[in-house]
């Protein structure tokens, strides 16, 4: 078709996605395109905006690396990772709720027995964390694989830290037969989400704080079961109620408990969904 104007070319634009064999992907590209000429024409985007937000989207690739991900960041301050969360993540009551993942997850981080340190030298208080996981029927669960990984009392993920040549405040550990599991570390602190990339200067411009309340990052898999993407917040964090990234719920609230030698302890006990039927 020629001679398209402002208010045709959104439907054609949608024909032209009209013979995509995969109707999953035709749903996605329709629903898409829809919405971001609706948005247009909403805003009456200017080209030098729209060059403008070409150029951000540039720049926010550019930032990403093996080690960064800004593209989740971007979405994280956006709020469209905790929606995803959220509508991807419904559990029965009684179950851990689920949060954000965030952008320094790293596959392959060292074992780790019960009683470990898996701080491995991050600076920070000294903490041990005392867990259990468990089904929504109360059952220990024996052999789940938990990733965890925190910020040191920097702020910053080992992954920030140029030069460093081994990982710190990440790893992975097993449930025993009682579904329990417990290691070494520092305590959680808060921090500041990277503003040195594009997100940064997003949160600049809209007057947005970085900040994250104090956590502490689990993944927990097990065969049967849902596998949960999840943290554990410090209580009393001046951040709980406007965390950057959306991502605080009050189940996930804990006491990080003083201790008479000077350090912390965190209980925290871990319920997971029995998997569903496929289909279902």
């Amino acid at each position: 078709m020629r001679n398209l104007n402002q208010h045709t070319i959104t439907p054609e634009a949608i024909e032209r996605f009209a013979n995509t064999p995969d109707p999953r992907l035709k749903q996605i590209m329709t629903s898409l395109v829809t919405h971001l000429h609706d948005f247009a024409r909403e805003v009456k985007l200017t080209e030098a905006e729209w060059a403008q937000g070409i150029a951000f989207l540039t720049a926010t690739g550019q930032k990403c690396d093996d080690k960064r991900q800004e593209f989740i960041l971007l979405s994280d301050v956006l709020g469209l990772s905790m929606l995803t969360v959220a509508m991807n993540n419904d559990k029965p009551a009684g179950c851990t709720e689920a949060t954000v993942f965030g952008p320094f997850f790293v596959e392959g981080a060292p074992h780790y027995e019960h009683g470990d340190d898996v701080a491995n030298g991050a600076s920070g208080e000294p903490c041990e964390v005392r867990c259990t996981v468990r089904g929504i029927g109360g059952e220990p669960i024996a052999g789940a694989v938990i990733d965890v990984w925190q910020a040191d009392s920097g702020g910053h993920y080992d992954v920030q830290h140029a030069g460093l040549d081994h990982p710190q405040g990440r790893g992975t550990l097993r449930s025993g037969a009682d579904g329990g599991f417990h290691f070494k570390t520092i305590v959680a602190e808060a921090y500041p989400i990277p503003t040195d990339g594009p997100v940064g200067a997003l949160l600049d411009a809209t007057a947005r704080h970085p900040w994250r309340p104090a956590h502490l990052h689990f993944k927990i898999e097990a065969a049967g079961y849902e596998p949960l993407i999840t943290h554990v917040f410090r209580d009393g964090d001046q951040w709980l109620d406007s965390d950057a990234v959306f991502g605080v719920r009050q189940s996930l609230v804990a006491d990080w408990v003083a201790q008479a030698d000077g350090t912390h302890r965190l209980d925290y006990d871990f319920v997971l969904n029995r998997s569903r039927p496929r289909g279902s």
